[in-house]
């Protein structure tokens, strides 16, 4: 059960980007991809930008700058590339992009992702916060993990979250 302190702004649709993060994937094969597109649109927000960029700082970098800057984007949601092996650079580069870094959401991931894989989510760098005025969300790559963000983290927040930002 969820316990929502306050009541949410009722419609309002959240602008949305979503980025993979893979030396492999492509948009048939980014399962991840499209299930968090797929979920953004079920709750009736929208998913403006899609893109898959290589695990590569540089290519990381430019792409949030670049969504960055765009003035209808709310909210970047990044997947792939957290974890510790040496391709893994999402977490290292984005977090040092953060302006303001959100703690509970990599601390709840881990704790829900322990909860369903055990000592294993500790290997996880999942972490969000706020860049250029728009939330960052970094998810790990797994289709499973993403759903367990955005269904308990991302999807009961998105809006609060987002109204935040907007005072």
């Amino acid at each position: 059960m969820t316990h929502i302190p306050h009541p949410d702004s009722p419609a309002i649709t959240v602008t949305c980007a979503v980025v993979t993060v893979s030396d492999t994937r492509s948009p048939e094969t980014d399962k991840s991809g499209q299930l968090i597109q797929e979920l953004l649109c079920n709750a009736n927000h929208s998913v403006e930008a899609y893109t898959i960029v290589k695990d590569e700082p540089m290519q990381i970098h430019e792409q949030m700058e670049l969504l960055g800057k765009h003035p209808s984007l709310d909210v970047l949601i990044f997947n792939g590339g957290t974890g510790i092996a040496s391709r893994d650079t999402t977490y290292d580069t984005i977090e040092n992009l953060l302006e303001k870094i959100l703690p509970g959401f990599g601390e709840l991931f881990r704790f829900l992702s322990y909860q369903e894989i055990g000592s294993r989510a500790i290997a996880s760098r999942a972490v969000a916060g706020v860049y250029q005025q728009k939330l960052i969300f970094s998810l790990p790559g797994s289709s499973n993990a993403v759903r367990l963000a955005m269904e308990k983290l991302i999807l009961p927040e998105l809006v609060h979250l987002v109204g935040q930002l907007r005072k």
